[in-house]
C-alpha cells in the first residue's frame, strides 16, 4: 500500500486525507506518530472517522492524537496546542487533514510562536 505525503522536516510530514490501511504503511515507512488535523464529517460524510483512524494507527502501532482544526480558522489556541503536540510525541510524525495544507500551516506557525 503507498500513500502520499510531503516530507517538511526530517522528523515531520503532511498528508491528505488518509484511509485505515494508510497507517501501516506509515507505521512501515518509518512515522511513529499520527496527528489527526481533520474534523470528523468534514464537507465529506463518507471519510473515515476520528475513532476508525485512530484505532487503526494504534493497531499499527503509531501514537495519534485527535486534534480537529476547523480549515481557514486556525487560532492561536490550535497553534499552542500543536506545538505541544510535536514536542511531546515520537518522531517522525505524520500529520493528515482534507489536503495537507491546514497541517502544513499549524506547523508552519508552531515554528514561529
Amino acid at each position: 500500500m503507498s500513500f502520499e505525503f510531503r516530507q517538511l522536516t526530517k522528523t515531520f510530514a503532511v498528508a491528505p486525507q488518509l484511509q485505515p490501511e494508510d497507517l501501516q504503511a506509515a507505521a512501515e515507512a518509518g512515522f511513529k506518530s499520527v496527528i489527526i488535523n481533520r474534523p470528523d464529517f468534514e464537507l465529506e460524510f463518507n471519510q473515515p472517522s476520528s475513532d476508525t483512524m485512530i484505532a487503526a494507527a494504534q493497531q499499527a502501532g503509531l501514537s495519534v492524537r485527535y486534534q480537529p482544526v476547523v480549515s481557514g480558522s486556525i487560532t492561536m489556541e490550535n497553534v499552542q496546542e500543536f506545538k505541544q503536540l510535536l514536542a511531546e510525541l515520537p518522531t517522525p510524525i505524520l500529520a493528515y487533514c482534507r489536503s495537507g495544507g491546514r497541517c502544513a500551516n499549524l506547523f508552519q506557525y508552531a515554528q514561529q510562536n
